[in-house]
């Protein structure tokens, strides 16, 4: 990253001024872009020469974001997909072969889950888990066959924390890839680049859109893994539409001023809920209660947006306190201006068995609110009344 700080590089990264003199980037709505002849057509497939060819490939929206996200995480490189698990399953299939393995984190995403557990296994490339509690089995699960080492942090939907620094050592030393999906934190409250990390993958529909109104991921991190990952995508086309692309790079312009209110918010709230008779436990980053209060404090600026609460009374306790929500939404998404609650076990995990949802730390009882920024006093208040019914 340059001189300049987060705030400022998230809003002067901008394409070059066309003859118009724009003051804001425009949008690139075309799918292909005009040579001047046929050696400069030449020179640009065969990439003798740097430009546009197929938006596919790359444009001047997607270009942009992209140079936004790498500022941010102080990486290489970058590729900008269609969706957060675009990005994760490009990044994946880019960079694995047959017979290949991956140790990654029990609490992952559903659709990562179902990727590792009912996909890859097709190509032959298999999953090892291990327990965030328990750091120590990492490299009891390390195969002469494992190349990546995955995680996220926080964690979905639990908001457990892993030490990165630690997964940065041990990834070191059996040389494998690290991978951080790194979407619930931002790069505004955590870099994992920092830590060790070779890529960072992002689900751009959350924080970084803020507003929930596109879809989007990105990859960033060392300039040779991505450029494996563009190869692939520029072949499989799991590109970000120009329009998705300059939405979110408008978006990041406020990232930093959304986050800080985000997180000022979700630990208030997170400090109501943990004295609340109707909750049976409050995790949160920040809470000096979160059994990894120290390491999030260690390698996160704040403690994120995230709160996972288990009601008292379990799944028809927890379900009496969704249907009685009246302000804030029930949806599946996080990282909105809009405060939003989701019921894990029933919607973004439930195609997991009981049994895998407790060993990822999803008890039925278990509520994540994803908190916007509303006034806190207005969020407190609908969750509260919620919780006395």
């Amino acid at each position: 990253m340059s001189n300049k700080h987060f705030e400022t590089e998230a809003i002067r990264t901008q394409l070059e001024r066309s003859h118009f003199q724009e003051h804001s980037t425009p949008l690139y709505l075309t799918s292909s872009f005009v040579f001047e002849d046929s050696e400069e057509m030449r020179a640009t497939f065969m990439e003798e020469k740097e430009r546009d060819i197929y938006s596919r490939y790359s444009n001047p929206n997607t270009s942009e974001f992209v140079q936004k996200v790498v500022k941010m995480e102080e990486a290489e490189d970058g590729f900008a997909f269609a969706t957060g698990m675009a990005a994760v399953f490009s990044t994946f299939a880019a960079l694995l072969k047959s017979g290949d393995h991956i140790v990654s984190a029990r609490s992952v995403f559903g659709s990562t889950h179902s990727l590792f557990i009912n996909y890859f296994p097709k190509w032959n490339i298999n999953t090892s888990y291990f327990d965030i509690n328990r750091p120590e089995e990492i490299e009891e699960l390390i195969q002469p066959s494992t190349k990546i080492l995955y995680a996220e942090s926080p964690t979905n939907p639990g908001v457990d924390i892993i030490d990165l620094e630690l997964l940065g050592a041990i990834a070191k030393k059996h040389n494998l890839l690290l991978v951080i999906d790194n979407c619930f934190a931002s790069p505004y409250v955590q870099q994992p680049i920092k830590f060790g990390a070779d890529l960072v993958i992002h689900s751009a529909t959350k924080l970084m859109d803020g507003q929930g109104r596109v879809l989007g991921g990105v990859v960033v991190g060392k300039s040779s893994l991505v450029r494996e990952i563009y190869l692939f995508s520029r072949n499989t086309g799991p590109a970000l539409s120009p329009f998705n692309a300059w939405v979110l790079s408008k978006s990041l312009e406020t990232l930093a001023v959304r986050v800080e209110k985000h997180c000022e918010n979700a630990l208030k709230l997170a400090e109501f809920l943990e004295n609340h008779p109707k909750i049976l436990k409050v995790k949160y980053p920040f809470l000096k209660s979160h059994p990894q209060f120290q390491v999030a404090k260690k390698q996160m600026k704040l403690g994120g947006n995230v709160i996972a609460v288990e009601v008292k009374g379990g799944l028809l306790a927890g379900e009496q306190f969704l249907n009685s929500i009246k302000m804030c939404s029930l949806s599946p998404n996080l990282g909105d201006t809009r405060t939003i609650v989701t019921h894990p076990a029933s919607t973004t995990h439930s195609k997991l068995s009981s049994e895998e949802q407790l060993a990822a730390g999803i008890t039925p009882g278990l509520v994540r609110i994803s908190v916007g920024l509303e006034h806190i006093s207005d969020i407190i208040e609908d969750i509260n009344q919620a919780l006395s019914k």
